[in-house]
């Protein structure tokens, strides 16, 4: 061993994924390009897993400061539909249902007996 030490290299993170690059798109083998940029094999394939473990956030859309656009025009239909589906449904009974009423109609008056014309 010699006694001057070896300092440690640190590449960018450019730098990093053109040499993945170069593997997963151009097909260049792993031990060509650990010999080109004299880089230990354990390193490529560590800097390999890093990217596939990270690969969901760039399909991930960036966080926003609030909702998006879309978001507030659905919560805006929603409020709208909620709205107008409580007017087509009347009034809640004593126990909270909606439309007991109407419900009720429909199935005929107490009146009629069966069998009856």
């Amino acid at each position: 061993m010699s006694s001057s030490k070896r300092s440690r290299r640190h590449f960018t993170t450019e730098q990093k994924v053109a040499i993945l690059k170069r593997h997963m798109v151009d097909k260049v083998p792993v031990s060509d390009l650990c010999n080109e940029e004299n880089l230990q094999p354990s390193v490529f394939y560590t800097w390999q897993r890093q990217a596939l473990e990270n690969l969901a956030g760039a399909f991930s859309t960036p966080a926003a400061d609030g909702p998006s656009k879309r978001e507030k025009e659905l919560v805006a239909k929603t409020k709208e539909l909620e709205a107008k589906l409580a007017k087509q449904e009347g009034p809640r009974d004593r126990r909270g249902h909606r439309g007991a009423r109407r419900h009720k109609k429909s199935l005929g008056s107490p009146e009629r007996q069966l069998g009856s014309p």
